[in-house]
């Protein structure tokens, strides 16, 4: 199928686990009737961005796959409306916590769990306390309308990331975030460019890219003030060009319709593909 009609999802959350939930059901819904085949929520989007502080109590959070509600909400909201729902969750693996994916197809099945490989830690943003680093490797997935790649977050800022899913035949790459404000700088506001990298993303490996952001302000008990999420979030064609975008008030499902025929004969002809030299990045695998 050479046409695709995706969503990305902009909402602001609270800390109450079942209207979350509530919430993205209601804008998945609303987006499926508007034709979107694959729909993007934001990340962790069943509560509050918690690492804002590094709190042990809040561990309890997470669960395993099998038992995660906003996991089974979406297998079940999944199968209803027929679509994708690449969902974000906090994942508790034996003693392991991860800040992990469930692919959930239109059958309302788990067709995989991607688990997020970049993990970040800065003010605001300390998530090395409570997820380890993913041990899935990138992930792509083979729908019914093309296959897809979803990272998570910071993996945005990679474009190995992104690079490797389309390697493994990633068409469409999809990014579900919670980034904002920066509570060491004030004035420090990284949308544009945290749009850019990924526009970059489109324009290199000439496929769309689907970024779904939250939006709002939230404050974490014990932390020391709210931390604001910028939204912003967009679609982009194989061109890099926004086909939707918002603004960081805009709430609800940006819709777009991607011709993954068109994308791939423009990724063919630019040959960046063709005239990769993989022999000569080995300085790529080293770590220092």
């Amino acid at each position: 199928m050479s046409h695709l009609t995706v969503a990305a999802l902009q909402l602001a959350f609270s800390d109450d686990e079942a209207a979350n939930i509530a919430l993205v059901e209601e804008h998945v819904a609303k987006a499926a009737a508007r034709g979107a085949k694959i729909i993007l929520p934001p990340e962790l989007f069943e509560g509050l961005y918690f690492c804002t502080v590094e709190d042990e109590a809040l561990f309890a959070r997470a669960r395993p796959l099998t038992e995660h509600p906003a996991v089974l909400a979406m297998q079940k909201l999944a199968k209803a409306q027929g679509v994708y729902i690449p969902t974000s969750f906090f994942e508790r693996d034996g003693q392991h916590h991860y800040n992990s994916l469930a692919m959930i197809d239109d059958q309302g099945e788990i067709m995989g769990v991607y688990r997020k490989s970049h993990i970040p830690d800065g003010p605001g943003y300390e998530e090395k306390y409570y997820f380890r680093p993913g041990n899935t490797g990138f992930k792509v997935w083979e729908t019914k309308y093309g296959t897809i790649g979803v990272g998570i977050c910071w993996d945005q800022w990679y474009p190995e990331t992104a690079r490797a899913m389309a390697l493994m035949g990633a068409e469409l790459l999809l990014y579900p975030t919670a980034i904002g404000s920066e509570p060491y700088d004030g004035d420090l506001n990284t949308s544009r460019m945290w749009r850019r990298a990924m526009q970059g993303h489109a324009v290199s490996n000439c496929m769309p890219v689907v970024a779904a952001n939250r939006i709002g302000s939230e404050q974490m008990a014990g932390a020391t003030g709210e931390q604001s999420f910028y939204g912003h979030s967009f679609i982009a064609d194989e061109w890099g060009d926004l086909v939707a975008e918002a603004e960081d008030w805009q709430t609800g499902a940006l819709i777009a319709t991607l011709d993954l025929d068109r994308a791939r004969k423009h990724r063919a002809g630019m040959g960046f593909f063709r005239d990769r030299r993989p022999e000569l990045y080995g300085r790529l695998a080293q770590d220092v």
